[in-house]
């Protein structure tokens, strides 16, 4: 469904209604958290979920494989631990 375009008035106190079609479309449903962001002067509104999913794929392309960030993370906790 790209290139899928709504009109939409802005309304009282700045609110703008996400239509149906365009919920649909990004996947959000109501009481999803969104995060906005502007670029060119155009808003994009995008879910919790599909952030998530941006920030792993830029998180995997910059991590060596074999590498867990995770392991990481214990031994230098373990290490600062240790140092206490």
């Amino acid at each position: 469904m790209d290139n899928l375009i709504v009109r939409a008035r802005i309304g009282e106190g700045g609110r703008i209604v996400i239509p149906a079609k365009i919920r649909k479309a990004i996947g959000a449903d109501i009481g999803d958290s969104v995060t906005m962001s502007v670029r060119d002067r155009s808003l994009e509104i995008i879910t919790g979920r599909e952030a998530l999913k941006r920030l792993q794929a830029l998180v995997k392309g910059r991590v060596p494989k074999g590498v867990s960030l995770v392991d990481e993370l214990i031994a230098e906790r373990r290490e600062e631990a240790a140092n206490e």
